[in-house]
């Protein structure tokens, strides 16, 4: 059944306005299969919805604001006598509890990273006209337990989270007081969920945790990252395998083996860098050295030399020197990367490194970010040009951006648009690239 028919039958209307990372994303999708059991289906106009729930971001400042002036905005959704209800959920929810409705009196909801399970209850409460904030941590693997499987939403890439939270505890982040202590989810009920969705149609699946590479490392009986790719790969109907996002300390070399010896497993990879210095990364806590950085991306492209790297850094962090930052565009150019996701540190409440004295102005921090965006602009430049000319297996997922065209993801993650018919969508076909683009290729498809 078409995605758009699955919630045909459904009365009420719900809105979500997702913010931050894919595990943000991931939490989304189960909050409308929770849902429709209450008789919601999802919408993309928040003005026509009988529900608004935001599933929230804190990790970076600017995330954060950006949520409070959204809430904000919303208030024009309790005058003239509406009705909808408005929630708040993740790591902003978790953060700040019970005072959101206090600062937003029209606000009915307010759901932390660990309560997902308690919205429909919740959501009942508030049809009945209840105000309600939960926001207790569940820090046991009972927690795995209570997050519905994603049903009724017919895509060809599905998340499949393996683990939960995050123990590195890096001076700047505040992923671990939000969401929780590692925690890996059993191989048994990843590898059910996978054969499921495998029998669904889906195609390509995404591996997915805070910190998914150190899953089943503080698990007895359980297999480690690398061999839970392995035992993903011997899925019948899964082609494609991809993963985010990982630590560069549990970067094992098993775990890049595999991108040589499992041919599911595609050729791309996020690894957050955060800076080129030394000095820099021992104040972020990150666990590792430039040069052990610069290792392993080596080993990855002795396995893979096509393979796909995309990082994120963060500049003008405390006592960062024009020296240090000078050594992270030094790193840029070493690894290369594919895409960067570069972002102006700004301190995070209850964390280590706010603590520290910052001695760079904003205006500082902006003039390097944007030097390192420009570099980052031209060496992406460079690299997608490369792939004009190459043969390119895309699997086709949806319509393309212009009328006639199709669209999929090729091998490294880059989405490919190419004229063809809408009846390919499923399939993976050799194209050929002709233009690239900052963010997309153009292609056509061999005859």
């Amino acid at each position: 059944m078409p995605y758009k028919d699955q919630f045909a039958m459904l009365d009420k209307l719900l809105y979500i306005e997702t913010f931050g990372c894919q595990m943000n994303v991931n939490d989304s999708e189960r909050i409308v299969t929770m849902l429709a059991d209450l008789g919601y289906a999802p919408t993309n106009d928040p003005s026509a919805a009988d529900m608004i729930l935001l599933n929230t971001c804190s990790v970076r400042g600017g995330a954060e604001e950006k949520v409070y002036k959204r809430l904000a905005n919303l208030r024009i959704y309790k005058r003239d006598g509406k009705s909808q209800i408005i929630g708040v959920g993740g790591c902003v929810a978790q953060q700040e509890g019970e005072e959101l409705l206090k600062k937003f009196p029209y606000l009915d909801l307010v759901f932390g990273t660990h309560n997902l399970h308690l919205l429909p209850d919740m959501v009942s409460g508030a049809e009945r006209g209840e105000r309600r904030s939960e926001t207790a941590f569940i820090d046991n693997d009972q927690r795995l337990d209570l997050f519905p499987s994603i049903k009724g939403q017919s895509r060809l890439s599905r998340f499949v989270t393996v683990m939960q939270g995050c123990d590195n505890f890096c001076s700047y982040c505040i992923v671990p007081y939000v969401r929780g202590r590692e925690i890996s989810r059993r191989s048994a009920d990843i590898l059910a969920e996978v054969r499921q969705l495998a029998d669904e149609g889906v195609k390509e699946i995404v591996l997915l945790g805070q910190n998914v590479n150190s899953y089943g490392l503080k698990t007895d009986n359980e297999p480690d990252f690398s061999r839970l790719i392995h035992l993903v790969a011997e899925v019948d109907g899964i082609e494609r395998i991809r993963f985010t996002t990982s630590h560069p300390k549990d970067m094992s070399d098993d775990l890049i083996a595999c991108f040589g010896n499992v041919p599911k497993l595609c050729g791309q990879i996020h690894l957050p860098a955060q800076s080129g210095s030394d000095a820099v990364l021992k104040q972020m806590k990150r666990g590792y050295t430039c040069a052990a950085y610069l290792e392993k991306v080596r080993k990855l492209k002795m396995v893979r030399p096509d393979i796909a790297i995309t990082g994120d850094i963060i500049v003008g962090f405390p006592g960062e020197s024009e020296a240090d930052f000078e050594q992270t565009l030094s790193l840029m150019n070493e690894v290369r990367y594919m895409d960067l996701f570069s972002f102006v540190y700004s301190a995070r409440p209850g964390t280590k490194a706010a603590e520290l004295n910052e001695e760079l102005t904003r205006s500082q921090k902006i003039v390097r970010l944007e030097r390192l965006m420009e570099l980052q602009k031209r060496i992406t430049r460079e690299i997608c040009l490369r792939y004009v000319g190459t043969v390119q297996k895309v699997m086709v997922e949806g319509e393309g951006k212009r009328p006639g065209q199709i669209s999929g993801k090729a091998d490294n993650g880059r989405i490919v648009n190419f004229s063809g018919d809408s009846s390919l969508i499923g399939s993976f076909i050799d194209v050929r690239i002709i233009q690239a683009y900052p963010n997309s290729f153009l292609g056509e498809q061999l005859k």
